[in-house]
């Protein structure tokens, strides 16, 4: 017998997959402007029609492209997390941890924060934040109850803390920080939003 041939990517039945781990290859090559469902369905070996049965239309299908994002990033920021540590390092860990995944999954990190979602994923795109930048939020907030924050509006603080961490991601994916650069420059930008520019 000769060699067996090369076997599809769609294995099992798992269509819904397969397509997904296209469209983010695609995403990561080319953007989101380059997705097509009948290309991710060429690719998987299926009729042009069949992805139909998961996604309804492009939306669709990059809005459970963003949900995995954030499923991933809540795992990575949870695992990262550490709340036996005092407050700076417990928060420089997780900034890394932050920019460690946007450096990796830019692309999907600016399609997460799209905000074009269909308005039928709402709760489930709330519930993605809510792992993410609510992990961040609930951090702080136990730091101002042990003392260790300002007594501000825990909501502005996150917002405040997040808007930093995530500036300094888009800084780096966009090439305005390198890579080792931003990673060796956590620490400070941790320092900095906990103990303000003013001199002491």
């Amino acid at each position: 017998m000769g060699p067996m041939p090369e076997s599809r990517p769609y294995h099992h039945g798992d269509l819904r997959s397969t397509l997904l781990a296209g469209a983010e290859r695609t995403l990561r090559d080319k953007g989101a402007g380059a997705l097509s469902l009948r290309e991710l369905a060429r690719e998987a070996g299926v009729s042009h029609a069949a992805p139909g049965r998961h996604f309804k239309d492009k939306q669709a299908l990059l809005n459970a492209l963003a949900l995995n994002g954030y499923d991933r990033l809540a795992r990575v920021l949870e695992e990262a997390d550490d709340p036996a540590l005092p407050l700076q390092p417990r928060l420089t860990t997780l900034a890394r941890a932050y920019l460690l995944f946007a450096i990796d999954n830019a692309e999907l990190l600016e399609l997460m924060y799209a905000r074009k979602h269909d308005p039928e994923s709402a709760e489930q795109m709330a519930v993605g934040v809510d792992r993410t930048v609510g992990l961040l939020g609930r951090v702080l907030s136990g730091a101002q109850q042990r003392g260790e924050i300002i007594e501000a509006d825990p909501h502005h603080l996150t917002l405040t803390v997040g808007a930093t961490l995530h500036g300094t991601a888009t800084f780096t994916c966009g090439g305005m920080l390198g890579h080792e650069e931003a990673l060796a420059g956590v620490d400070h930008v941790v320092h900095l939003l906990l103990h303000g520019l003013k001199p002491r």
